[in-house]
């Protein structure tokens, strides 16, 4: 369990880095993890506009930190957490 908890510590602590990255307008380096890809990849196909993207990616990234610390094993994507966002708003639509 130790282990498991390390892991998905430093899994956050990358996870951090790469949307810290994302947020300065600048990534330094050149390797990836298969992962990051994966985020990266998603993040590009959902089409953020400019003006919401940063605010939109804090608020992703503060999903995911409370997603992990309940013990999600990996980030969730992007695509993920806007496709929760818009059931979210739908329920709430039907509710009225």
């Amino acid at each position: 369990m130790v282990g498991q908890y390390e892991d998905t510590e430093v899994l956050l602590n990358q996870f951090n880095k790469l949307i810290a990255e994302l947020l300065k307008g600048s990534i330094g380096r050149n390797t990836f993890r298969p992962w990051e890809i994966e985020i990266l990849l998603d993040i590009e196909t959902c089409s953020l506009r400019d003006g919401n993207k940063k605010e939109t990616l804090r608020r992703y990234q503060r999903s995911v930190q409370r997603q992990m610390e309940k013990g999600a094993s990996a980030p969730m994507k992007l695509s993920e957490y806007l496709g929760g966002l818009k059931a979210k708003r739908e329920a709430a639509l039907r509710e009225d």
